[in-house]
């Protein structure tokens, strides 16, 4: 952790020991912070991509099979903004369906187009290929317009592992305190770290949330490949896994208020920069 990160991060330490709960134990939870890139719309930050807009890709990419949401110029992140080994150029752009599916199978996808690549303009709207209004009234509402990049630092909003062997639950392991911290975390954050619709890296965030949403996407990978749905080779294990980006749409939505979109992808693939292999997880309480 860099001294600007322990700083900042000040006031959730003396919060939480304030609260009773062992210096040993604060230290460990702050050992967890990773940085991560807040995306608004307002704020003095740079421009590092934009909502919506044209669909611009390579002419021998495939349409994408769900709604464009928003494109990242990648040369123009803060460096040092995330801890992930993204390339240094080139676009980023993220789809998303940001409904639960009712089969394991990815709800979005992710292309990097490399920096020089001949790009020609796309239909925006040929993923709703069976021209279903209540899809395209949604899509309509996605949120439009440039997308400004603020560095902040990331904390765990989830407290707590499913049990292998046996029903429940319990504390993210090495963290006894985990569901204290994690709720000191939720009462400080829009001080310390305010959220916005986007975010890349960091920890996972949704409405309900007590396990991390990271692991549920893994699960429902694992399931998607098993079914023949999503390509394999896929691995069970959530410390292979990262979180590329979330995108809050009960932020700009109407209607999805309390839905969230986890775009996740195994790091080796990260490093390889095989983005066709992320995988898209909702979470949606409608």
């Amino acid at each position: 952790m860099t001294p600007e990160t322990r700083d900042r991060l000040r006031p959730f330490r003396d919060e939480a020991i304030a609260r009773g709960i062992p210096a040993g134990d604060v230290e460990r939870w702050l050992a967890t912070a990773r940085p991560c890139a807040t995306l608004t719309r307002d704020g003095e930050g740079p421009v590092v991509g934009h909502f919506g807009g044209p669909l611009l890709l390579p002419a021998d990419t495939p349409d994408p099979a769900h709604p464009f949401v928003a494109s990242l110029d990648l040369a123009a992140l803060p460096a040092h903004a995330t801890d992930l080994p993204l390339p240094p150029d080139g676009r980023l752009l993220l789809f998303a369906f940001p409904e639960t599916a009712d089969d394991p199978e990815t709800m979005g996808s992710v292309v990097y187009v490399p920096a020089g690549s001949a790009v020609v303009e796309r239909d925006r709207h040929a993923w709703n290929s069976f021209d279903i209004d209540d899809d395209e009234a949604m899509f309509e509402a996605f949120p439009q317009g440039p997308l400004r990049a603020t560095p902040q630092v990331s904390l765990p909003h989830h407290h707590a592992v499913e049990f292998l062997d046996k029903p429940g639950s319990g504390p993210l392991p090495g963290h006894p305190r985990s569901e204290e911290l994690a709720a000191v975390w939720k009462s400080l954050r829009d001080d310390i770290a305010p959220e916005g619709p986007l975010q890349i890296g960091g920890y996972a965030d949704e409405e309900a949330i007590y396990t991390d949403p990271l692991a549920v996407a893994v699960t429902r990978a694992v399931e998607a490949a098993e079914a023949g749905r999503w390509d394999g080779p896929v691995s069970g294990d959530v410390s292979d896994w990262v979180l590329l980006a979330d995108w809050q749409t009960g932020m700009d939505v109407p209607g999805w208020e309390s839905a969230t979109v986890h775009w996740v992808i195994q790091r080796e693939d990260l490093t390889a920069r095989h983005f066709d292999r992320a995988f898209t997880s909702v979470f949606w309480n409608p």
